[in-house]
């Protein structure tokens, strides 16, 4: 079983039912013993950060005791950022930190907010997007991004004007500004790709 924390912030219901559709078992829950039990968890989000980061409140440590015991993690858009250490969206914010570095404003050069489809190079060592080939377009939408800072990470890039980190891996710890629940076919295989990782890694314990 994949727990999606409930927190009640945007797409989070949204991401149960992508999962649904490719046969997962999935739960929503924020309870503490269905959180120990699952095999993996998903962090999604739609809000500014400060707001997503008071609304998961307690359940942040839970999450932080599970990637620290060695659980797959998915972080999705808001979810991804809080990965981070820290945010200055409408003010300073501290993130979950199981990541270095910071969520930062987009360059008032580009279109703010980035909303659409944006191709991202998919590294060939990235567990996620085991499968999907070089490059695959997938769904954005946000004003902020995050800067790793961190030298464990891999770091998918997509073309913003600059090289944006779109996706992130650091040993379990997985996260992806885009919407893969938004993203057609090959948003789904990103979803099927972490359910399998999550299986694989509890057969071998």
């Amino acid at each position: 079983m994949i727990v999606v924390i409930d927190y009640n912030i945007g797409n989070v219901r949204s991401v149960c039912n992508a999962f649904r559709h490719i046969g997962c078992d999935i739960e929503l829950s924020r309870d503490a013993g269905t959180v120990e039990k699952a095999l993996g968890l998903v962090l999604p989000g739609v809000a500014a950060f400060g707001y997503a980061v008071n609304a998961l409140g307690s359940t942040g440590e839970l999450v932080k005791r599970a990637a620290a015991a060695g659980k797959p993690i998915l972080g999705i858009c808001v979810g991804y950022q809080m990965l981070f250490e820290e945010s200055c969206e409408y003010g300073p914010h501290r993130g979950l930190g199981l990541i270095r570095g910071n969520v930062v404003a987009l360059p008032p050069a580009q279109p703010v907010p980035h909303m659409g489809w944006n191709r991202v190079e998919l590294p060939a060592d990235m567990a996620l997007f085991s499968d999907l080939g070089e490059a695959k377009h997938f769904y954005f939408a946000h004003s902020y991004y995050a800067q790793p800072a961190d030298e464990r990470v891999k770091i998918a890039y997509t073309d913003y004007g600059f090289a944006l980190p779109a996706s992130v891996q650091k040993d379990n710890i997985h996260g992806v500004q885009f919407h893969p629940e938004k993203s057609g076919r090959q948003g789904l295989k990103v979803l099927q790709n972490f359910y399998e990782m999550c299986t694989r890694k509890a057969a071998a314990c």
